[in-house]
């Protein structure tokens, strides 16, 4: 069994982690061809994104509650056995229809393999401690929006877009059988009253209620949103746009999801010297500084590739720095509730992001401003959160 404070425990939580981004990043290169094959619109095709992230999101709100009552292991397990489904019934889809309900199984599958993660976290970690743990993962998981787009991309050359789900596939099936094998159970006291709408609807207005967990849920979906109007019209701006294939594509988000890597890996080495919350102001300062610089390339009229990549490059950066941070801040105030706590957390996350996401694929068109002008706003958002909520975090209340 694995233990706590071991690589090879990290390492499993950040492969569950990335099974978001391995579902979402990986097929970033087909969109443009799966809009072709299946005769579906631009705005369609985004739907296999943002109904994603519904699903997602829509799936977290039960995953914590059910992993605080009956342990988190049966729970993961059942999750990425629906996470596998989905992928199956993606990999089948004949029709953009098809494929976007397909993408709310998987979703919903996903869902709880992030919320349970996040959770196992909390049970064996608190504070800054917490904080490092979730950077670290998050060092890991940042490889697959790195790997991901380009294996993506390679698929696509070679077998097409269907091979994308049935790549996500095996490493679906790979992490349920990690889990069943060498995962141990990590909750210590089981919540004793039975799950039901009501007892969910109470445990979130509690949650609701504190004014720390708020703050901390506005950073975390302000700056997640950003990311959300990148992953939602980079494909189609980049290769419609600027002329890339899509495996030079794949490359240049690569080099942006660098931003991230780098992020995350210098989170983990600075958070336990200067606490969550200096981490976090300046991963938002990073945030808003890479938005601005982006919708600064485009207001200036500067067409190149560079005056792309490397602004967003520099946002991903503040947000490797911020969102673990900004989730081990909102986790912290309840150990006893840590599951409910990563749900309501992800559903706000994935919800917010979902309705951006639908915003910028109906703004698609002759210009980046769809993906500028939203990168902008949450990084801004995001730093002006931090900044107003200091003494409502430092409280905690």
């Amino acid at each position: 069994m694995l233990r706590p404070d071991t690589v090879a425990l990290t390492g499993l939580l950040a492969l569950i982690t990335a099974l978001g981004p391995v579902s979402t990043d990986m097929y970033l290169p087909s969109l443009p061809d799966i809009g072709r094959l299946l005769s579906a619109s631009p705005a369609a095709v985004q739907l296999t994104l943002s109904a994603y992230l519904v699903g997602f999101a829509i799936g977290q709100l039960g995953y914590g509650p059910m992993s605080d009552r009956f342990g988190r292991k049966p729970v993961l397990l059942a999750a990425l056995v629906l996470f596998c489904a989905g992928n199956i019934a993606c990999a089948a889809a004949p029709s953009i229809g098809l494929l976007i309900a397909a993408r709310v199984v998987q979703a919903i599958g996903g869902s709880g393999a992030i919320v349970v993660a996040r959770a196992i976290v909390r049970d064996l970690y608190s504070g800054a401690r917490a904080g490092r743990e979730l950077s670290l993962m998050g060092s890991i998981m940042a490889i697959a929006p790195i790997v991901a787009p380009l294996i993506g991309g390679i698929l696509q050359t070679q077998f097409g877009w269907r091979a994308n789900f049935l790549v996500a596939l095996a490493v679906g099936l790979a992490a349920a059988l990690i889990v069943w094998r060498k995962l141990p159970e990590t909750l210590a006291r089981r919540a004793s009253e039975p799950v039901s709408p009501f007892s969910m609807a109470r445990v979130y207005r509690g949650l609701i209620a504190s004014r720390s967990f708020l703050a901390h849920l506005g950073i975390v979906s302000t700056s997640f949103a950003g990311l959300f109007a990148w992953l939602s019209g980079s494909s189609f701006v980049l290769q419609d746009l600027y002329g890339l294939s899509a495996f030079a594509y794949s490359v240049a988000f690569a080099i942006c999801s660098l931003g991230y890597l780098a992020g995350t890996f210098t989170a983990a080495t600075i958070v336990s010297r200067l606490g969550l919350d200096t981490t976090i102001g300046i991963g938002t300062g990073a945030l808003a500084g890479g938005g601005l610089a982006l919708a600064a390339a485009l207001a200036f009229g500067l067409p190149s590739l560079p005056a792309i990549v490397l602004p967003t490059a520099l946002y991903l950066f503040g947000l490797g720095l911020a969102l673990p941070q900004g989730m081990a801040g909102a986790l912290t105030p309840f150990p006893d509730r840590a599951g409910a706590a990563s749900s309501l957390l992800g559903f706000v996350q994935q919800s917010s992001a979902a309705l951006l996401g639908v915003l910028v694929g109906h703004m698609l068109g002759a210009s980046a401003w769809p993906i500028g002008a939203p990168m902008a706003v949450m990084g801004c958002l995001s730093l002006l959160i931090w900044a107003a909520s200091r003494s409502v975090r430092a409280a905690r209340h």
